[in-house]
Order: structure tokens, then sequence, then C-alpha cells
């Protein structure tokens, strides 16, 4: 029995008994055609997408309009080059050293800054740490035995002072009068220092009563920096009692002041030696 060209084939024995393994054979036959024909046209496909990418590369300029024939991918864009750097520069000269504040101090040729009472000893009060002192008078005279006790004026005299300049400060009913002698030369300050004896008269006024004086035993000291000598004398305000050591507000105050005059006469060096520094080249 047949069914024509493409119909089920029976088998030998023509008992109308399909030739099962036959049929088996003919519908893989036609699966793997289909396959195939499936693959090859999936190919044909990303082919022909891959052909048209292709051609729009090649044929898109770089500002989106189509290039001439024959024309290749543009070159890259050159960049232009990164500015250089040049860095830190550090001269190799070495910076010159400040001049010594000592250099000004010692020599009256170079400490020319003016000298004043108020450049030494501004404005109305003095605070050091938690104490406020009071100032009372000043003076400054170039008759430098006039303004001293004992053999302090003789020694100041004989050694070339130039002028004394005084300043009292008081607190809590404790009086300190500081004088500095000017010299010349580091060298005479040093000399009266050495040879010092007597002190600095006490400078009463300006709410300050007279002390230090009529036989009172008082604290004194004697200092020199530079050219400048510097004396103190403290005690009490109001009558004449006698300091003692175990009298700390007297000696307090005594330090106070004498450790201001230094740095007022440190500081006179400094500036004009920052000055110095900072002139332009002769």
């Amino acid at each position: 029995m047949s069914f024509g060209q493409g119909g089920p084939s029976w088998g030998p024995g023509a008992d109308g008994t399909p030739d099962w393994a036959a049929l088996a054979e003919q519908s893989a036959a036609r699966s793997r055609r289909r396959k195939w024909l499936l693959i090859g046209g999936g190919a044909v496909a990303t082919a022909a997408v891959a052909a048209i990418v292709a051609t729009a590369v090649v044929h898109a300029g770089p500002d989106g309009k189509p290039a001439a024939s024959g024309s290749s991918l543009p070159a890259p864009v050159d960049l232009p080059p990164a500015p250089s750097d040049p860095g830190p520069t550090f001269s190799s000269v070495a910076p010159a050293p400040l001049p010594d504040p000592m250099d000004f101090l010692t020599d009256e040729k170079k400490d020319t800054a003016p000298i004043t009472v108020t450049g030494f000893f501004p404005g109305k009060k003095l605070t050091m740490g938690k104490d406020v002192y009071l100032k009372g008078t000043t003076d400054r005279t170039t008759s430098c035995a006039s303004v001293t006790q004992g053999a302090l004026g003789a020694i100041l005299t004989s050694n070339g002072c130039d002028q004394v300049i005084r300043a009292t400060y008081r607190k809590d009913g404790v009086a300190v009068t500081v004088g500095i002698a000017v010299f010349g030369t580091g060298a005479e300050a040093k000399k009266a220092l050495d040879e010092a004896s007597g002190g600095v008269a006490s400078l009463s006024g300006a709410g300050v009563d007279t002390f230090c004086r009529a036989g009172a035993v008082c604290r004194r000291t004697s200092n020199a920096y530079g050219r400048y000598a510097y004396f103190s004398v403290s005690g009490f305000v109001g009558g004449e009692r006698d300091v003692t050591t175990a009298d700390k507000a007297v000696y307090g105050a005594g330090d106070d002041l004498t450790n201001f005059t230094f740095r007022q006469i440190r500081s006179r060096g400094e500036i004009q030696a920052s000055e110095a520094a900072r002139a332009p080249a002769a």
C-alpha cells in the first residue's frame, strides 16, 4: 500500500504493518534539515547586521556626517601638551644671619633709637602675672649723681654715666623705684655695676609717700645689660618700717619691676636688630 511521493512507506512484508524504522529515519532527516536551515539563516542575519554596523562606522565622519568614499577612521585627536610644572625653587644662597641685638645695646653709635621715659616705662600701670602695679612719678636727668644715695653717684659719674631715668610703681602699701643709668658702651656699664655701692634714690609723689629714706632698711638690687645699668629700691610706703627677708611682697614687687626693666632694654635691642635686617643693603 502506498500514499504516493513523500507518504509513509510500508515494510517488505506487504502485510499492512508500517516499517517503523524507515519512518523514524525519515522524521529524523526532516528535523536535521530544519535545524540547519534555522542555524544558517541566523548566521546570515548576524553577518548582515554586522556588515551594516561596520558600514555605518566606516562611513560616519567625526562630525556625524557621512565621510567621503574610501575614508578611514579619524586619527586620534592631538591634545595640547600638559603645562609643565616647574615646582618650587630654592635659593642656594643662605640668608644672612640676623644681627645680634647686643651689637646695638653695647654701643651708643649703633643704639640710636630715641631714649625716653615712656619708651622704658609706658602706660599708667604694669601687669605682671596676677599682680597689677600703678605707676607713680617718673623723671629723667643728666646729673646722674643727683638721684643716688651713698657712693653710687660718684661711681656712675666716674664711669661716664650720661643720664638716669627713674620710675616708681606701687601696690598694696609697697613701692619700688627703678633707675636706669645710660652709658656710652657696655664696658662702662659693666664696670659701674662691678663697683656699685649705695643705690638709686627712691622717687615719691603721684600717690606715693616718701619711702626708703631717713635710715629705713630697704631692699636694693643692681644689674646691667648692654650699656644700661639698672638699680632698684623697694620698701614700705607711709613709714620707716624696715624690710626683712620675710617680706615676700616687697621682694616680689622688686623682682617684677627689675624683670620688666630688663625685658624693656632687651626689646630695644631686638627691635633695632630687626629693623637693620629689613633695611636694604647699601
